[in-house]
């Protein structure tokens, strides 16, 4: 028999699944990797602490909200897209916990540890040609869904307004709650596009000062997982290039270098895409002049994943 003290203690545990966990991830001040000066406070939303380890966590579940709401998502059908690996394991996660099955095409090249996950996870990967990157992807999805029209629920993340909604309705507000709007710059790497335009155009409605900042590589050819180089790959439909006040360029090597940086300066561990915007951070920060740093610049990012997707990559031994 449950005593009393006991069923109380019982009664006050929090109720909870791994939907809810989705979202309110920590925000960090970076001290140390920028701090040439201190009239600049440079922060870092970490989303390695949703449930699925990534930023994508967030759209990826409300495109599967939206495909339940409006009807095209139902018990019998498959969720197909194309991923660099970090929305799929997102997809595979809740696709799990809701009952659904869940087949991806992914590139070749994406990390062993995003295939594992996936296939741990009891999603069917269709591995593209990894020198096509994630339009390869693309396009065997497409195929798929032309041939099996019936079979599956195709959210498109690159082309899914519940996709930069996601972040529009939530991650947003929860940067305007943490810096309690008080801040200048916003600075996120572009993949889907889906966390730039989002988060930019809510920013963007609070202050029209904000100064919002894309970052992509800087050639076709570069192993920053997720992230276009959009002038030589299908620009996804929600991206929004009004709200880009500035276009940053960064290398792989540089993405690199800013990954060992932030774990032997801050004790960070974070993925390459993360080590991208903060090679951008750095660049932004040395071009801002005494004008700029007069308003005691407040700077705000996004660091989309953490790097335990990364640890068989070669260069953390170079």
């Amino acid at each position: 028999m449950i005593s009393d003290v006991a069923l109380k203690e019982h009664k006050t545990i929090r109720q909870t699944d791994i939907i809810s966990l989705v979202g309110n991830t920590p925000m960090v001040r970076l001290k140390k990797l920028f701090n040439r000066y201190s009239d600049i406070s440079v922060y870092a939303k970490l989303e390695w602490y949703n449930p699925g380890g990534s930023v994508k966590d967030r759209p990826a579940l409300n495109m599967i909200r939206e495909g339940e709401r409006s009807g095209q998502l139902t018990a019998d059908k498959i969720i197909i897209d194309a991923t660099s690996g970090n929305t799929g394991i997102a997809y595979a996660i809740f696709g799990a916990a809701l009952g659904y099955k869940v087949t991806l095409a992914l590139p070749g090249n994406a990390s062993i540890e995003r295939k594992k996950m996936l296939k741990t996870l009891g999603a069917e990967l269709n591995i593209t040609d990894p020198m096509e990157g994630t339009d390869g992807a693309i396009r065997k999805v497409q195929e798929l869904v032309r041939k099996y029209p019936d079979r599956y629920f195709y959210p498109d993340q690159y082309n899914n307004n519940a996709n930069w909604q996601a972040h529009y309705e939530n991650t947003a507000p929860e940067i305007l709650e943490e810096t309690d709007g008080m801040l200048t710059h916003f600075v996120a790497g572009l993949g889907t596009t889906g966390t730039f335009t989002g988060i930019s155009r809510r920013l963007k409605e609070e202050n029209e000062n904000i100064q919002c900042i894309a970052v992509q590589p800087d050639s076709p050819l570069h192993a920053i997982e997720g992230w276009k180089h959009l002038p030589t790959a299908i620009v996804p439909g929600i991206f929004d290039k009004s709200l880009v006040d500035e276009l940053m360029e960064v290398t792989t090597e540089e993405a690199y270098e800013y990954v060992k940086k932030a774990a032997r300066a801050e004790g960070l561990l974070i993925g390459v895409s993360s080590g991208a915007v903060l090679a951008a951070l750095e660049k932004l920060i040395d071009r801002l002049d005494t004008v700029d740093r007069l308003r005691r610049p407040r700077i705000v990012t996004v660091l989309p994943d953490s790097a335990e997707k990364y640890l068989s990559d070669t260069f953390w031994d170079e």
